[in-house]
């Protein structure tokens, strides 16, 4: 009996070196059913070509990757930004997406105040999560792993995560259940508990080491590294989530392999990591 692989998603980062055309091919080619669509290449064709070239594939998007980085303290970038986060939430809403996935953030350049960068952080969700909600869209709050607190994302947590997302209505702000960025954290079970309704994208990688020079480029297939993603996925279940899951890759070498083949590999290891018994 074949897998069910209707919930599975290729995050577009897993076959860097497509274009959103080719990766919506690629999707089509291998059976899948949905793709999470990074902002960089959706600005190469345009949302509505975008939105025409998904249409006709049978494709749903099941996150737009990324807003975020609301932690500047000069008032002209601090501006830019929320008008981008804006932007970005129009873009969600165009591909019918109702997640947003923000990284919120580090800390600015020569700053060392944390607590002062995460109340900017609440500051900005605060001013678009009406934003957001008026166009059906949810700031995902994507915790990341503490070694990113100081360049990427200063919610350290999924706890950390809630206290803000629980802050405004859960149509509005949730949160990126992503297992690198939580599988080590020992209140993961009862925070992915907590979240229950405010799930508003899973995420699939590994955690492999030794780590490479590049700590961005860490991420693993499935299954080559040292996260336990059924136990995860229950988790997740348990709380309600019966989204797409999402793969989300960045890794130098896979990048550098056949996409094609990468999206095999990446099906066998999500039936097998991620749904088998």
């Amino acid at each position: 009996m074949s897998p069910d692989l209707s919930r599975l998603s290729l995050n577009q980062k897993t076959t860097n070196s497509w274009s959103l055309p080719q990766a919506i091919d690629g999707c089509v080619r291998a059976g899948l059913e949905s793709i999470g669509v990074w902002r960089e290449p959706l600005a190469e064709i345009g949302v509505d070509k975008a939105r025409q070239l998904l249409d006709e594939a049978g494709l749903r998007v099941s996150s737009l990757c990324r807003g975020g980085f609301l932690t500047a303290m000069d008032p002209d970038a601090r501006h830019a930004t929320i008008a981008d986060n804006v932007a970005a939430i129009k873009e969600a809403a165009a591909l019918g997406t109702d997640a947003l996935v923000m990284v919120v953030g580090g800390l600015p350049q020569g700053s060392r105040d944390l607590p002062g960068a995460r109340a900017r952080v609440a500051r900005a969700i605060g001013e678009l999560a009406p934003v957001a909600g008026d166009h059906g869209v949810r700031l995902a709050l994507e915790p990341m792993h503490p070694i990113f607190t100081a360049d990427r994302g200063v919610l350290a947590t999924l706890g950390e995560a809630l206290d803000l997302a629980e802050q405004f209505p859960a149509d509005q702000v949730a949160v990126v259940v992503d297992t690198f960025h939580v599988w080590w954290d020992p209140q993961v079970e009862a925070q992915i508990a907590r979240a229950a309704g405010r799930i508003a994208s899973f995420q699939v990688c590994d955690w492999i080491t030794p780590f490479p020079t590049d700590a961005l480029l860490s991420r693993g297939m499935m299954g080559d590294g040292h996260i336990d993603f059924k136990r995860l996925r229950a988790m997740v279940d348990d709380a309600g989530y019966n989204g797409d899951i999402e793969v989300e890759i960045f890794n130098a070498d896979i990048w550098a392999d056949d996409p094609d083949d990468v999206l095999t590999v990446m099906k066998q290891r999500y039936a097998s990591e991620v749904l088998g018994d």
